[in-house]
């Protein structure tokens, strides 16, 4: 049983700043971390090999210095990790992005044959969920997304349950494999990393990868080439008004409530009956 978890690294969202001039994220004003959600697939594959046996891949697409990302996915339990860096990759959507790293799974897979890809819901600094699906579709491996619980793994007959969640409930599904999970955070909870882990992680060395490393690749797919996506403008929204404190009894708060909702009838329809 092989797994291969695609990992990114992503600023911190709680503290990054919106360049005024530019209306472009300053990735500088922030730490880079592991994006949160694909923290939690590498701790579910890590789950998952405990029952199954096999090992776990982890792969990552940035610059040099998203070797973080590997080595922290090696602290929670993966056993080994790849990174594309290439100036090739650079400017990258969803779509070039979700090539690149189809394409470099191709490669993974000639070495030892993958039975199944974990992705996150999505990555906190884009917000899309796009990588994932477009990752299975190039790979022609059916997509499950939502997953918040992976039910059983038959690695003999080749066969995953799963619980995904939907808008209005939650669907259980059967799927084969070779297949691509995206999980939600309420999929687990990630664990200590234990002192093994942390000493491995700091020792590991990534694979690194550049354009070269891969077969087959359309250049023009990659990278600002291959990204149509066009972002016209990104700007922080203006900060709530504060509310208002209602003082006093009971009555005097409920005649103050009155008093705000009567200024505001514009916003109300009153129907008579």
């Amino acid at each position: 049983m092989h797994i291969v978890v695609c990992v990114k690294q992503v600023p911190d969202t709680k503290i990054i700043k919106i360049n005024p001039k530019t209306n472009t994220l300053d990735r500088r004003s922030a730490p880079a971390i592991l994006n949160p959600y694909d923290a939690h697939a590498v701790q579910e594959a890590v789950k998952i090999r405990a029952k199954t046996g096999g090992s776990i891949s982890v792969l990552s697409m940035g610059p040099p210095q998203a070797t973080a990302v590997i080595k922290k996915s090696i602290e929670i339990g993966a056993d080994r990790g790849y990174l594309l860096t290439d100036r090739a990759f650079a400017g990258a959507d969803t779509l070039a992005t979700s090539y690149a790293l189809s394409k470099a799974l191709e490669r993974i897979e000639k070495d030892l044959p993958v039975d199944m890809v974990i992705c996150g819901k999505h990555a906190i600094d884009g917000d899309t969920g796009q990588v994932g699906p477009g990752i299975a579709r190039r790979m022609d491996i059916p997509p499950i997304t939502s997953v918040i619980e992976v039910t059983e793994v038959n690695p003999q007959e080749k066969t995953v349950l799963l619980k995904r969640k939907l808008t209005s409930g939650y669907e259980f599904i059967k799927s084969e494999m070779p297949c691509l999970l995206t999980v939600e955070k309420e999929i687990n909870e990630i664990d200590y990393s234990p002192m093994p882990n942390m000493i491995k992680a700091a020792r590991y060395e990534p694979i690194i990868w550049t354009v070269n490393d891969l077969e087959n690749v359309e250049r023009t797919k990659l990278g600002l080439k291959g990204s149509p996506t066009i972002v016209g403008k990104m700007f922080t929204p203006p900060r709530p008004e504060g509310g208002k404190k209602l003082e006093g009894t009971t009555s005097q708060q409920v005649s103050q409530l009155m008093e705000i909702l009567l200024e505001k009838k514009d916003l109300f329809t009153i129907s008579k009956a």
